[in-house]
């Protein structure tokens, strides 16, 4: 039972707390980690009782599922923010490059705590069975808002499959190398790397070229 079936939880100043709440797990999920951030832990970063916490959370499951909706909103916020940014940044005039702006933008997204919060959720629900349906739907949600989204940018071929697999190339190695341990010359090889990732993209993206990378 939570806020949406029970009124006595969605006074103003409940939902502030619960809010609250929602924010320390988001942070803790993002700097120690899924199964390090205990609801105690939680409660105490929150700044609340154990008692308060089970008023609002009475169990792990109801707090995981409330902090995934609570992490995907907030990406969904940072996204939208992000598409717009890019957007206005390759329009800016000529020689902007509209896949190069969505690239950066996105490396920067996924260093954000709400980003990192939900990748280590991702990573967890592997071993974690009571995860993988809570995250289901905030993933399937966030798939499709990328096709549609201002990151669209990322592939300039058109609504197929080049459009689709381009899109898909650049974020897939963007979330792998954010998930990656460079161990040594570290800020060289991700530059390296980046630059790579932008001129795949912008091969994939052009049709009939000689060097096209789709058959």
């Amino acid at each position: 039972m939570d806020a949406r079936t029970n009124p006595a939880r969605a006074t103003p100043k409940s939902l502030r707390t619960r809010a609250r709440i929602l924010d320390a797990a988001t942070r803790l999920f993002a700097e120690v980690g899924y199964h390090a951030a205990t609801n105690g832990m939680i409660a105490d970063a929150a700044k609340l009782t154990r008692g308060a916490m089970l008023y609002h959370f009475a169990t792990r499951e109801e707090l995981v599922e409330a902090a995934v909706a609570h992490i995907e909103i907030e990406r969904a916020r940072l996204f939208e923010a992000a598409a717009r940014a890019s957007a206005a940044q390759a329009s800016a005039g000529p020689g902007q490059d509209a896949s190069e702006a969505a690239i950066d933008a996105y490396w920067t997204l996924l260093h954000t705590q709400a980003f990192v919060a939900f990748a280590e959720l991702e990573a967890a629900a592997r071993t974690e069975p009571m995860l993988r349906p809570r995250l289901a739907a905030a993933q399937a949600a966030f798939d499709r808002a990328q096709v549609g989204g201002g990151f669209g940018a990322l592939a300039q071929a058109g609504a197929d499959a080049r459009f689709q697999t381009s899109r898909d190339l650049g974020r897939f190695l963007l979330e792998g190398m954010a998930k990656g341990a460079l161990t040594y010359d570290e800020p060289a090889r991700r530059e390296r790397l980046l630059a790579v990732v932008k001129r795949a993209v912008r091969m994939l993206n052009r049709k009939g070229d000689v060097q096209d990378l789709w058959d």
